[in-house]
């Protein structure tokens, strides 16, 4: 594309200049730059809209305050632009991967993912990443000439390498994965927001014991010293609130730091470059990677294994379980758009686990219940 709005500063940034392209090729806007264009076409999809009401760990009936699936989604790409600036990276690819890596995800959070990948074990499995994709290619139906979004080579591909502790897609390995920088910002961007914001909504629940992070957590600790050294009298809620800012502030310069350490000991000089590097170049060092695998071992024990999370997760479950059995029993009540897509290659249970993917807890949970009224 001529004229470029965005202009890399590094060789080895994704330049929307030279984007491999769409698979139906379309005319060029003359105001936005492929991967603006991408973003602009994520923002305004139905999948993302959904989001808000999809669960991130607490179900909207906890509080209006914590998190949804939209919110660390906004925050997700908050941190990827705000990395890829400091490392002079493409920040509307990693804004573009970041806004679409959640669109697949099932409601009720995890715990939902896991229950729609076990009804659908006989049938390909669920995992909402591959969900994401299928959505933007093909689920998403708004223009004449296509199915999907038709969006960018790289952010489909980015959204093909979500790679994070929890998100662990199952590619085919005979694939070769196209690889950017800004992929691998949005991964770790995924990391650090989920990180911190669930332990900010564990804190504002009270699931969470604050003296307990302090005699546990060694990022809580050295969080709690720098804020005590700053501010004095302040209120629990406020100390809570800069310390979850200085965790999240830590973790992005450490990543600037060290990422920028090892790109400069590659020399890297192209984008072709990176393909033949086999490991993470965006990353914590070695220190902050521990510390933050102790946050996320301990948010496993004490927040997503507390008996009221486990307890509405296990009304979620049995919300999908219901669902699919429903619609096992009578397809013919499927919407027809989802009906249609039924073929010899594609059984009806595929076809359910999309239509369910699709919902909102909000959803969901009220056709579950005039299911139940109309038994």
């Amino acid at each position: 594309m001529t004229g470029s709005l965005i202009s890399p500063r590094v060789d080895y940034a994704s330049d929307p200049a030279r984007s491999r392209g769409r698979f139906q090729i379309e005319p060029e806007s003359r105001t936005r730059t492929p991967f603006q264009r991408d973003r602009d076409r994520i923002i305004h999809s139905k999948a993302f809209r959904r989001l808000k009401h999809k669960t991130q760990v607490f179900v909207s009936s906890y509080s209006d305050h914590y998190r949804s699936r939209l919110t660390h989604t906004i925050e997700v790409a908050q941190i990827s632009r705000h990395l890829s600036r400091l490392l002079q990276l493409n920040e509307d690819l990693s804004e573009c991967i970041a806004l679409a890596h959640d669109l697949g995800h099932s409601p009720f959070g995890h715990s939902g993912e896991r229950e729609l990948n076990r009804l659908l074990s006989q049938h390909g499995g669920f995992e909402h990443n591959l969900h994401s994709l299928k959505i933007v290619e093909k689920l998403e139906k708004k223009y004449p000439t296509f199915d999907g979004l038709n969006l960018s080579f790289e952010v489909l591909e980015g959204l093909k390498k979500h790679l994070t502790p929890w998100d662990k897609p199952k590619l085919d390995p005979s694939q070769k994965v196209f690889i950017t920088l800004e992929a691998q910002i949005a991964n770790i961007a995924d990391e650090i927001a989920y990180n911190n914001h669930d332990l900010d909504d564990g804190l504002s629940s009270g699931l969470l014991d604050p003296e307990h992070l302090l005699s546990s957590l060694a990022l809580w600790q050295e969080a709690n010293a720098k804020i005590k050294e700053q501010y004095a009298n302040l209120e629990e809620h406020q100390r809570h609130h800069l310390i979850n800012s200085y965790l999240i502030s830590a973790q992005v310069t450490d990543v600037f730091t060290h990422s920028s350490q090892l790109i400069q000991d590659l020399h890297l000089q192209s984008l072709d470059d990176v393909q033949h590097i086999d490991y993470q170049l965006i990353t914590f060092n070695p220190e902050m990677q521990e510390k933050n695998n102790q946050l996320r071992r301990y948010l496993h024990k004490h927040l997503y294994k507390h008996p009221d999370i486990q307890l509405s997760n296990e009304r979620g479950d049995a919300i999908i379980t219901a669902l699919f059995k429903h619609f096992q029993a009578k397809p013919e009540l499927l919407p027809s758009s989802f009906l249609s897509m039924k073929s010899p290659d594609y059984p009806i249970e595929q076809v359910i686990g999309d239509y369910i993917a699709n919902m909102t807890d909000k959803y969901a949970s009220k056709l579950h219940q005039s299911l139940l009224s109309a038994a």
